[in-house]
């Protein structure tokens, strides 16, 4: 008898396994993937850019920012919306002055029509038996439908211009969606673990900063909320357990209200969601019977 191995066709059955390996292989159907820990944002990286923050700022809605890179992304923004107005300003002044020119020709060729209506007038009697308006001799009853022949000029069809819709002016956050403005980027200070260390070999240490009251090690696996007054970078542990108490920031001692505290929008890893999409999927054409 002969060995059977697991990728033999021989069998009846068209199995799981040889589906997922055609699909993969011939490029038809959508493939879906698990992302691992290598395509996860870090919690301290910014949305932009990636990598870590040199000067990090967060929105009211816990999006982590590095301040040149927000600003360039407002700066280009409000180039984009100015470019736009401008088009748009430019396309209502054309439609302005189109209908002006439609209204003229209008009153024109009511003029026209009224001129050649008192030109018709005459004094013999009209014959009730024919028609007002007969064909003459040289003249087909057809001739005066338009030709359905599109390759004449005149009968080409035109593509009308694409309307441009009004642009909104304000700058959306790229990840909420929502309105950014500048005087709302509140300045995170992160707690180094080890303040003895630069920048350099800060960066190159998997465990960086530690919270600052409880001096847990922060990651991706550990929430976490900045505090308005101070900036300061805690857990939500500490935030249920201690500062929830008073509601008194630790750091500089002002008093605390609901939206003072700002959970931190975090990446995931490739083990526990964290409130973020872990597939990524790919669509591709699909093979119909």
């Amino acid at each position: 008898m002969t060995r059977h191995g697991k990728n033999c066709t021989a069998g009846a059955v068209y199995t799981y396994h040889e589906k997922k390996k055609d699909t993969a292989s011939s490029g038809y159907g959508t493939q879906s993937i698990r992302l691992g820990k290598d395509a996860i944002k870090d919690f301290d990286c910014c949305c932009l850019s990636l990598q870590p923050c040199q000067d990090p700022v967060i929105t009211p809605h816990g999006f982590l920012y590095d301040k040149k890179a927000i600003l360039e992304y407002v700066l280009h923004q409000k180039t984009e919306i100015a470019r736009k107005m401008k088009a748009y300003e430019k396309q209502k002044k054309a439609q302005k002055s189109s209908n002006q020119l439609e209204e003229k020709c209008k009153e024109r060729e009511s003029v026209e029509r009224f001129k050649t209506g008192e030109k018709n007038i005459v004094s013999k009697p009209i014959n009730p038996f024919t028609s007002l308006e007969e064909p003459s001799p040289g003249c087909s009853a057809g001739s005066s439908q338009s030709l359905p022949s599109f390759w004449i000029p005149s009968l080409t069809p035109e593509a009308k211009p694409t309307l441009i819709k009004k642009p909104s002016k304000a700058v959306l956050c790229p990840m909420s969606g929502q309105p950014i403005r500048m005087n709302e980027l509140l300045d995170v200070k992160f707690t180094p673990l080890d303040p003895s260390l630069d920048r350099v070999a800060l960066l190159t240490r998997q465990d960086r900063y530690v919270c600052a009251v409880t001096r847990d090690v922060l990651g991706n696996s550990v929430p976490c909320a900045v505090l308005r007054p101070s900036g300061a970078v805690v857990t939500l542990e500490c935030v249920e357990k201690l500062i929830k108490k008073d509601m008194l920031d630790p750091i500089s001692g002002d008093k605390l209200a609901d939206k003072d505290i700002i959970p931190l929008q975090r990446g995931g890893t490739g083990f526990a969601a964290c409130g973020v999409e872990l597939k990524a999927k790919e669509a591709r054409p699909v093979m119909q019977v």
